[in-house]
């Protein structure tokens, strides 16, 4: 367990969406010390590129064997075998769990017992995470989450019925991101998309000209993204206009982490990138050995990060010096998730991993 000023921070006690929470912020209100200690590691049958949630320190994760574990202090509570791989990270929402598979389904388990509640079905792949909403009309809440059949699916998060979908033109791979009434998502098409959440219609879309492979960070009328050619953008939402662009070098399949004045993702180029959230000044990059497709979390000033490297870094959001590093060995391509007692993650070594201080 984490001690002193963690064990105070009880806003940081769980960690029960992608990214932390509905905006895809990925901002934990959690003072990591300044190194952590391995608690505990589970191994599965295959290779992890799905991100863990937790939630009152149950770990809930899915693996490439097919398999939704819940770990309970490295310890497995139950585990849910659907036919394939299971990339999507799981989303935690009212004692159920919601997680999709590369066969395009849709999942809800029951969080203590495994057991399904129910299944909806896509025609194509989910990569990314579902994300969830209360129905703007009042009618309760919203699970969404994009296919490679192209369409946005909204479903009713208790009969598992379909409410909406939005037809895009190429495939949707990321997480949509949710602010007020409206979703944030982009695909293959060349296009992030606005919608209104309780029809699903089109609220407006801005062109950037390649795919985008991960997803938005909302904060205060603006979104934040990168593509697959190495632009990183912020976006004001009210006028779907770009306030500015950073031209990097190779593709951004990283999810942004917003804090303070600050955004951080990571790069293809093997970097960590730092800008000023108002003006898209670099204010730091560093360099790991690997393709940085993992998706930071900032921690107060640390930002927490894997790498293809094989290594999971903490590195000081305002100089963007290394605090700390773990190497595992294999490349890390799921994203941390941090509460008070546990940082964890997943490798391409088929493991799961926890830190904290013992």
């Amino acid at each position: 367990m984490f001690v002193s000023s963690l064990a105070f921070a009880q806003e940081g006690s769980n960690w029960q969406n992608f990214r932390g929470n509905k905006s895809l912020t990925g901002e934990a209100s959690v003072n990591l010390p300044k190194s952590l200690k391995l608690l505990w590691t589970y191994k599965t049958e295959d290779a992890i590129k799905s991100s863990a949630v937790i939630h009152n320190g149950i770990v809930y994760i899915g693996s490439n064997d097919g398999f939704v574990y819940a770990i309970d202090n490295g310890k497995l509570k139950w585990k849910y075998q659907t036919p394939t791989s299971i990339e999507a990270p799981p989303l935690f929402i009212d004692n159920l769990i919601i997680v999709s598979s590369l066969e395009g389904i849709v999942y809800a388990l029951d969080t203590s017992s495994g057991k399904l509640k129910w299944e909806y079905s896509t025609d194509g792949q989910i990569s990314g995470a579902a994300n969830w909403f209360v129905s703007p009309d009042g009618k309760g809440k919203r699970v969404i989450v994009g296919s490679y059949d192209f369409f946005l699916h909204c479903i009713d998060f208790n009969s598992g019925k379909g409410i909406w979908k939005y037809e895009t033109d190429n495939y949707i791979n990321g997480t949509p991101s949710v602010s007020d009434k409206t979703t944030i998502f982009g695909g293959c098409d060349g296009f992030v998309y606005l919608l209104d959440l309780n029809m699903g219609t089109l609220a407006g879309k801005i062109e950037i000209g390649t795919y985008m492979a991960a997803s938005a960070a909302i904060e205060k009328g603006k979104a934040y993204f990168g593509n697959y050619d190495g632009k990183f953008y912020c976006a004001d939402l009210s006028s779907k206009n770009i306030v500015w662009t950073y031209n990097g070098t190779a593709p951004f399949i990283s999810s942004p982490a917003i804090a303070g004045d600050r955004v951080v993702i990571g790069s293809r180029d093997k970097h960590i990138y730092c800008f000023e959230k108002s003006t898209g000044k670099l204010l730091w990059k560093f360099r790991t050995r690997g393709s940085v497709d993992s998706s930071p979390v900032i921690s107060k000033n640390i930002v927490v990060v894997g790498s293809g490297d094989g290594r999971l870094y903490m590195i000081d959001l305002k100089t963007g010096q290394e605090v700390w590093s773990y190497e595992i060995g294999k490349p890390i391509i799921s994203s941390p998730a941090v509460t008070n007692d546990m940082v964890v993650v997943g490798s391409m070594d088929g493991s799961v991993y926890a830190f904290g201080v013992k």
